[in-house]
């Protein structure tokens, strides 16, 4: 998960404040004025519940205890600042001690469309609001615990996981598709093309599909998985880790379904 990256994350004070330029509150504020205006009608209830309790400051980026302090009440979770990428076991480890790890950078106006690295309006926007939903935050820690004794190899299925569900998860709800992945809900162009776009695949969530499918991340996705509710991340929750490994150790057996995107260029 850690590589290189040109971001450096602002170091938070002593009082845990950091210091955002006039630059950097313009582009969180260009970024969630067309952002809201995307997602309307778009993302679940759940989602829109969690960014009514939020309440994100439109005008400035918002510090993170500020975050945290709605999290902590609703779930118990906090907002964890960290560098621009981190590795494998610190991420699990974060998460399942209910902790998110949050990158304390912002895209550059150049990057305003999309960027590799996960920035502080990707992490907050696109994540934070679900966290105060109790099946949505007790999903993201029952998947650190997964991750904290597994393998590097284990750990690469397991990223499939989380991708597809916390990243880049739809809902098939009676209303029509609704977004609950964060990868989603933070980006213009992959909320449309997630939601209307003709060559999509969009299939029904299996857990053993799901960790058999790769994927890019410098791309528009060409598969998507979806469940019918948010709550129904407590069903995915209730398998114990030995059951999800097995499931990792039969996708691994099986092997990967043939990719839906062209191979990367060498560079």
């Amino acid at each position: 998960m850690a590589k290189a990256t040109k971001y450096v994350s602002k170091t938070p004070d002593e009082k845990g404040v950091i210091n955002w330029t006039e630059k950097e509150n313009n582009i969180w504020q260009t970024l969630i004025t067309r952002q809201l205006s995307c997602i309307e009608g778009k993302a679940c209830d759940e989602y829109m519940l969690g960014l009514t309790k939020l309440n994100l400051p439109q005008d400035r980026v918002p510090q993170l205890d500020e975050i945290s302090d709605v999290l902590m009440a609703e779930t118990g979770w906090q907002c964890y600042p960290v560098p621009a990428l981190i590795g494998f076991g610190e991420f699990f480890r974060l998460l399942s001690e209910k902790k998110f790890p949050v990158a304390t950078f912002i895209r550059t106006e150049e990057e305003l469309d999309y960027l590799q690295e996960p920035d502080i309006f990707h992490e907050i926007f696109g994540h934070c609001p679900l966290l105060t939903n109790k099946s949505f935050a007790d999903y993201t820690q029952a998947y650190g615990k997964m991750g904290l004794n597994a393998t590097h190899e284990q750990r690469v299925f397991l990223a499939r996981l989380y991708w597809f569900t916390i990243e880049f998860g739809l809902l098939d709800t009676p209303n029509g598709l609704r977004l609950y992945g964060g990868g989603i809900l933070s980006s213009p162009g992959e909320t449309e093309y997630a939601l209307n776009n003709q060559s999509v695949e969009r299939k029904t969530f299996e857990i053993l599909d799901v960790l058999r499918t790769p994927y890019r991340i410098d791309i528009m996705q060409p598969i998507y998985y979806m469940i019918p509710e948010v709550a129904y991340l407590d069903e995915i929750r209730k398998f114990e880790v030995e059951e999800i490994m097995a499931f990792v150790e039969k996708a691994k057996e099986l092997g990967l379904h043939a990719p839906l995107y062209p191979a990367k260029e060498a560079s």
